[in-house]
């Protein structure tokens, strides 16, 4: 889809449709919607007079103009009421406004920045939420489809403005919105991809892909280079599998004075059998989606690449998938990570923290600081928080706020979780310096306990994405399957730390 700004009145884009915003318990009806009223000789005004426009948030309401517009179909849009209105809800109440604009058949579209002006929110922001929601919310993968669906997408989207001084903010925002989510759908294209197509080599060809696209550095090391530099907890994890393991290093150097670089860590199990722990069948095949961290790292480096951002960041994703087999690793066995730490596997589908925990030795050797990564980590994670917010963990308490500040001004959800030392207590092992589980209680966070042995003394933040990976049904901009989530918490994070460095 084709992202525009279209500077004039919206009753004059050059498109088929055109939406506008109204909000609930208004008096009278405010830009691009008295514009509209007005050229259309009253008739908004009077529906929404007599109720059948309400503004109540969700209600959308289709107009056809007979000839009143050039345009063939007016949409309102429900806002809901003013004072309760933020860029979330705009974001989300835009990802519904793009799916009713494919069913009404929209196919070149004029759309205001929602909600601009009400309630403190810019014309930037307002912007960027439009376009954000409705990119993520048209999204569909449906790539594999003998026959595709007849109800084609939106091919184009004009965002109005009429306000000349206020264009270039709307212009900024609208671009900020494109870059993220489209960003946020790649990942998404990733995650939903079946585990025979997205591999271990099938991630590190996109991450080659995405360097030569984005002119970002890019080393893939292979299954002999891990065994040298001790990778012995993630080669633990890869050797039941026939799918050779990769681990994959993207650097972005937008600050090159600066010697600072940020690191992102992307868990990437790219099929999680269990391995001899077995997970049970039923819902297996969302395993698929283990690799949902792998993909927000690497498609959120690239949206920092595009916004050109004066901030260093390098992206580590290990990838491998997790199999049972005569090779696999059992429990009980004792693997060496790459700081030289032994650790006790005392359950085989506790693999994601043993993968980061080479990764996270990798990073701090590197001398990449400060830390942040994404796994869909712990079932625990899940029930405790369910599928609204991510977990955060952390070593550092500022850093913790910097990582939770960015998800507020994203509109991810994190949660900061406990991270006291007692809970170091239950992963203590006899017969290794460690063992991967401290079993069913406060799983999601002696999980995270067992990553920060690794993290050491730098600055590092843990994002539990179990919960938040995938959702089972529409809701806002989000759609069935991968939500692409952490790609616009790591993209506000690096926005509030270039220049910094």
């Amino acid at each position: 889809m084709q992202v525009k700004l279209f500077a004039g009145e919206i009753p004059g884009a050059p498109v088929d449709t055109v939406a506008i915003g109204v909000l609930e318990g208004a008096v009278e009806l405010t830009g691009g919607a008295l514009a509209v009223d007005r050229a259309m000789g009253g008739v908004i005004s009077q529906m929404f007079k007599s109720g059948e426009v309400s503004g109540k948030q969700g209600d959308f309401v289709l107009v056809h103009t007979l000839g009143k517009l050039a345009v063939s179909k007016v949409v309102t849009i429900g806002l809901g009421k003013p004072e309760e209105l933020t860029v979330e809800k705009l974001r989300r109440i835009a990802g519904e406004a793009g799916r009713f604009l494919r069913r009404v058949k929209a196919r070149r579209a004029a759309v205001e920045a929602f909600g601009a002006g009400t309630n403190g929110i810019s014309h930037e922001s307002a912007a960027q939420a439009t376009v954000e929601g409705i990119i993520m919310g048209l999204y569909a993968f449906q790539k594999y489809l003998s026959k595709q669906p007849d109800d084609r997408t939106v091919d184009e989207l004009l965002v109005v403005e009429a306000d000349t001084a206020k264009a270039v903010d709307v212009e900024r925002g609208l671009r900020l919105g494109e870059v993220v989510g489209e960003a946020v759908n790649a990942a998404r294209d990733m995650v939903n991809e079946p585990a025979n197509r997205m591999t271990p080599s099938d991630m590190a060809e996109i991450a080659r892909m995405l360097a030569r696209q984005h002119g970002l550095e890019c080393t893939v090391l292979e299954r002999e280079q891990m065994v040298a530099l001790g990778m012995g907890a993630l080669l633990g994890v890869a050797q039941g599998s026939s799918q050779p393991p990769r681990f994959i290093v993207l650097s972005y150097r937008g600050a090159p004075g600066s010697s600072r670089v940020m690191g992102w860590l992307g868990k990437a199990i790219t099929f999680d059998s269990g391995g001899i722990s077995l997970k049970p069948s039923e819902g297996m095949e969302l395993m698929k989606g283990d690799m949902s961290g792998g993909a927000a790292v690497m498609s959120a480096l690239a949206a920092v690449s595009r916004l050109k951002l004066k901030v260093n960041v390098t992206a580590i994703v290990p990838a491998t998938e997790n199999m049972p087999g005569g090779r696999a690793q059992r429990p009980g066995d004792v693997v060496k990570a790459m700081n030289g730490r032994t650790i006790e596997v005392v359950n085989t589908d506790a693999e994601g923290r043993l993968i980061l925990a080479d990764a996270l030795c990798y990073a701090v050797k590197e001398g990449l600081s400060p830390l942040v990564d994404l796994a869909t980590l712990t079932g625990a994670c899940h029930v405790a928080l369910g599928d609204f917010c991510s977990g955060l963990f952390s070593n550092d308490e500022s850093w913790q706020k910097r990582v939770k500040e960015a998800g507020e001004a994203s509109g991810e959800c994190l949660w900061p979780m406990p991270m006291f030392d007692d809970y170091g207590e239950q992963i203590k092992s006899t017969v290794a310096d460690i063992k991967n589980s401290g079993g069913r209680w406060g799983g999601a966070i002696t999980a995270a306990k067992f990553l920060a042995e690794f993290a050491g003394k730098t600055p590092w933040a843990h994002i539990d994405i179990a919960g938040t990976a995938q959702t089972d049904k529409e809701r806002g901009y989000l759609v069935k399957g991968a939500t692409g989530v952490g790609v616009r918490v790591l993209v506000s994070l690096a926005q509030s730390v270039a220049g910094e460095v």
